[in-house]
């Protein structure tokens, strides 16, 4: 029952990722499901971070404010993802 449960933070915290952030993400229905899924990590371990001080790897649950800290650790994602894949010459 528990991967289930990722699976649906995954498509949920993706979606709304994708849908906030601007510009255009390509992926499908996959990519949003583990961008949304690397969101929960993301989010979930800098809000351990900043509530401890201390650096654990943790997740959001499946609640209304686990979504949304996941939502904002997808487009933390979304943005060191495009960061290191834009091919603009500095």
């Amino acid at each position: 029952m528990n991967i289930l449960a990722w699976i649906v933070l995954g498509l949920i915290a993706g979606a709304i990722a994708k849908a906030i952030y601007p510009g255009h993400q390509g992926g499908g229905i996959f990519g949003t499901i583990l961008l949304g899924i690397i969101g929960a990590f993301v989010g979930g371990s800098l809000g351990v971070f900043f509530n401890t001080g201390t650096l654990t790897l943790t997740a959001s649950t499946l609640s209304i404010p686990g979504i949304a800290i996941a939502v904002l650790g997808a487009i933390v994602a979304i943005f060191l993802w495009n960061a290191l894949t834009s091919r603009s010459a500095l």
